[in-house]
């Protein structure tokens, strides 16, 4: 029997991201709600470290994160700030709730060129402390959208 990986190399889920108004409420009522230990929140990096891009421009853009983990899976929620980003976006279209999931995989460039010429496009995109994720317009197909993650070698 062969295993297929699919257009990305994996087909194994590693987070939901929520996007969500008060990440400090939000965080206690997980954190009681599944008896565990509530996260410290941080921002994301300055658009001069994370090189954020949205729609194709430079953007300001940072949101407060906080991470749970939950087993096989990790559990992200993302309290953005005012200036133009996929979250800012689709927290004032849809209100709270999921906003993606995301695979790790490698060679995010290659992948992005894959699902691109597949007419999912690449929405925002930008570099972490070890690594960059890009977040992908996958609606129409699945659903929900995508975040591609690439850590760096250790």
């Amino acid at each position: 029997m062969t295993t297929q990986k699919g257009k990305l190399g994996t087909s194994t889920i590693t987070q939901i991201g929520l996007l969500v108004h008060d990440i400090e409420a939000t965080s206690q009522a997980y954190a009681h709600f599944f008896g565990l230990e509530k996260p410290e929140w941080f921002w994301t990096d300055t658009v001069d470290k994370a090189q954020t891009a949205y729609k194709g421009e430079s953007s300001e853009a940072r949101a407060k994160l906080a991470f749970f983990d939950m087993g096989s899976l990790q559990l992200e929620l993302i309290e953005p700030d005012r200036h133009p980003s996929t979250w800012r976006e689709h927290l004032d279209a849809h209100g709270e709730g999921v906003h993606h999931i995301a695979l790790i995989i490698e060679g995010m460039k290659e992948k992005i060129t894959v699902m691109e010429g597949q007419g999912m496009k690449l929405v925002q995109k930008g570099e972490y402390t070890g690594g960059r994720y890009a977040y992908m317009d996958t609606f129409h197909e699945l659903k929900v959208m995508l975040e591609l993650l690439e850590n760096d070698p250790s």
